[in-house]
């Protein structure tokens, strides 16, 4: 097992809750949280939609691969991942080593009904942008498969708070 690592790595579809649970989590851990789309931004001194529409999703991808390298290498606290990451077969490999290692990879999963209202889908999703609902039942059902195969832990989000999401993560990562 690699001396740093993080405690835990959430993924899941946009309104899943990775961000509100991650940062409850490391609160609870007295860990840091970390956001990998914060990273691509601060990569490319621009926000996520400007990146797409300026650079293209193919080197937002780029940047979001560097991103979770490096975070899945140098972080030891709360991980969460832009929803699409999973999809980079070098970023699957990543994450299967990281599991091998011991690692928890969380797959949050909600229904569109209950992401819906999380998400709002505003115009700063850049892949939700048309017909947001359309959109998003059109990524998660690509994506589904691959969520389920890196998750060693499947957590649902549905009807439930981030307290309560967090909690059940928790019951897994304490040591």
């Amino acid at each position: 097992m690699s001396a740093t690592r993080p405690r835990a790595v959430l993924t899941g579809p946009p309104g899943s809750g990775k961000t509100t649970v991650g940062r409850l989590l490391a609160e609870h851990l007295g860990v840091a949280f970390r956001d990998t789309d914060a990273d691509v931004e601060e990569l490319a001194g621009k926000a996520v939609p400007d990146i797409f529409v300026e650079d293209g999703e193919p080197h937002f991808r780029d940047l979001e691969r560097e991103a979770v390298t490096t975070a899945l290498a140098t972080h030891d606290g709360i991980l969460a991942l832009g929803g699409g990451a999973v999809m980079d077969a070098h970023t699957q490999r990543a994450l299967t080593g990281y599991a091998a290692d011991g690692g928890t990879v969380v797959f949050l999963d909600v229904s569109l009904v209950h992401a819906a209202p999380r998400v709002g889908f505003n115009q700063s999703r850049p892949l939700l942008v048309g017909n947001p609902r359309a959109r998003w039942a059109e990524l998660m059902q690509a994506r589904r498969p691959t969520y389920e195969r890196l998750a060693t832990l499947r957590v649902h989000s549905d009807e439930r708070t981030a307290a309560q999401v967090a909690s059940q993560i928790l019951e897994e990562v304490r040591p």
